[in-house]
């Protein structure tokens, strides 16, 4: 009924993206995550297949990009920025500077596991690291 975790608790894991993820917390309408991506690096570009994310950065600077029906975005994140993807959006995002960007996510309905995510073509002008 009632659940508390600390995230130093919490084992970390690969991320489809290719970031580090840690599970927090879930419930029946959703779960949650911390997912941290080293300076320097960029995440695999990935779509969702059913769940919808809300995004909250908590540390570091990046940008994200997302693509869907012809239209492409790149916004900045960096600290007290939050995003949403929606199932069907292709996403990719890098960490800029010198500490990881950290972000706590939120997935509606909980993440059902890796083959939620599915590889897609990512940011051009990003290419991969």
């Amino acid at each position: 009924m009632f659940e508390t975790v600390h995230i130093s608790e919490q084992v970390m894991e690969v991320a489809p993206d290719g970031s580090r993820v840690r599970p927090l917390l879930r419930c029946a309408g959703g779960s949650m995550a911390h997912f941290s991506l080293e300076p320097g690096k960029i995440s695999l570009p990935i779509v969702h297949k059913t769940v919808d994310e809300l995004w909250y950065v908590v540390a570091g600077r990046g940008e994200l990009w997302r693509r869907c029906q012809g239209q492409e975005r790149i916004v900045p994140l960096e600290k007290g920025v939050c995003v949403s993807i929606s199932a069907g959006v292709a996403f990719q995002f890098r960490a800029i500077g010198d500490e990881p960007l950290e972000i706590v996510a939120v997935t509606l309905p909980p993440w059902p596991g890796a083959e939620e995510a599915q590889q897609t073509q990512g940011c051009q002008t990003w290419g991969m690291s």
